[in-house]
């Protein structure tokens, strides 16, 4: 043990005359332990939402989203295209529209979402979602039988139907009548219920088969194809790499540019959050330079002998630093376990439950990176250590004579 670290060690844990700056030193550790702990756990909370937020969304959407000037003829063809395309898995049509769902005892707005049963597994996981019935159920038995749709089973709570029941399907694509722009009614009936996870898709999204929502919709055909990556992180490169290989008619948007405003909202909360708990942690620094400064007075006749023994200016210094960098490690190391452990604790009973209605999740994971992690402790230390240069300096230039005149 090297002769700073040596005495350090005893100025912190002796029994002193003054306990009050023994307290003060506690409280500082306390302090230190009390800030890491918030931000691994405020960052591991916000690391969480952010993750389920983005697999429940690739889990309902396609990664990239492609359009085509002049509209989508033979989609057959355009997904040979665009599974071509290196890292592209998979590929489905798509065709989108507005509706008023009624049923005999309420109504919802909904958003219609035409697909193709066989080719919609590939690039959703609205079949693994399936709590009752199936996808192919959408497509009739029999011209007689009327059209199928899935419906989020919150959203067949409020309409309060079940498999087999009839809805109406209004639109405002109208017919022209005497009357004037008439509505398009059309009749279909429940053929399955879904749970994505995200309540925007639960209570506002109804699946039917292309057919039906061409003419539900009044489109000529498929408006998109949806596109799986390999890579959910390559997507914004693989989007621009469809747009140069396939050509100007062609337009690719990937999930993070369509969910831009939701990730940087949260991107920004977790930094507010981060900071504003962070700030615990400049309280303790402080602390640590009160507990030092008073040591510092308390321990000036220690340092006179040591000056006059002819200890250093520098070695005094790297005592009373090592003293604020051991407060420091050991609250950082404490703040770190007690932090890690409570995420683990929060994440495995899953104790965060956080309104739908605003977040769009009911339960919140809790992720500790290890970059956020490292970031943290790295951060508190070097605090730490800056909290220590005053209270050390003043130390080194402790006069001897001034210190010991009075003994």
């Amino acid at each position: 043990m090297g002769f700073e670290l040596f005495i350090a060690l005893r100025y912190l844990l002796a029994p002193r005359k003054q306990a009050f700056i023994s307290v003060i030193s506690s409280i500082s550790t306390i302090g230190v332990a009390v800030g890491v702990m918030a931000v691994i756990v405020a960052l591991a909370l916000m690391t969480g939402l952010q993750g389920e937020l983005r697999d429940r969304i690739l889990g309902s959407m396609g990664h990239v989203y492609v359009w085509k000037t002049g509209g989508i003829d033979d989609y057959q063809a355009e997904i040979a295209k665009l599974t071509a395309i290196d890292g592209v898995v998979a590929a489905a049509p798509a065709i989108r529209g507005q509706a008023l769902i009624v049923s005999e005892t309420s109504n919802a707005f909904i958003s219609v979402k035409g697909i193709d049963p066989a080719l919609e597994p590939d690039v959703t996981e609205l079949k693994d979602t399936m709590n009752r019935g199936r996808v192919e159920d959408i497509v009739p038995a029999s011209e007689d039988e009327l059209p199928g749709i899935l419906i989020g089973r919150p959203l067949a709570q409020t309409l309060d139907v079940d498999i087999g029941d009839s809805v109406t399907l209004i639109t405002s694509q109208g017919t022209l009548s005497p009357m004037g722009v008439q509505p398009r009614y059309r009749h279909a009936r429940v053929a399955g219920m879904f749970t994505l996870g995200l309540q925007e898709f639960d209570t506002m999204y109804g699946f039917v088969s292309l057919p039906f929502a061409s003419r539900l919709t009044g489109t000529g055909g498929v408006e998109l194809i949806q596109v799986r990556v390999d890579d959910v992180d390559a997507a914004p490169d693989i989007a621009r790499r469809i747009e140069n290989e396939l050509g100007a008619t062609y337009t690719a948007e990937d999930w993070a540019n369509l969910n831009e405003s939701l990730f940087a909202a949260l991107w920004v909360e977790k930094m507010a959050v981060s900071i504003a708990i962070g700030l615990i942690v400049l309280v303790a620094a402080l602390q640590i330079i009160a507990s030092l400064v008073l040591l510092v007075m308390e321990k000036s006749r220690d340092i006179g002998i040591l000056k006059t023994m002819g200890t250093s200016r520098r070695r005094i210094s790297r005592i009373f630093m090592l003293q604020g960098v051991i407060i420091g490690l050991v609250g950082t190391a404490v703040g770190a376990m007690g932090g890690l452990a409570l995420c683990w604790v929060m994440d495995h009973y899953r104790l965060l439950r956080i309104p739908q209605d605003v977040y769009q999740i009911a339960y919140v994971p809790f992720i500790v990176r290890l970059q956020d992690f490292s970031v943290v402790v790295v951060a508190t230390v070097f605090v730490c250590f800056l909290a220590t240069i005053y209270p050390s300096r003043q130390a080194a230039r402790l006069d001897p004579v001034q210190a010991l005149r009075f003994e």
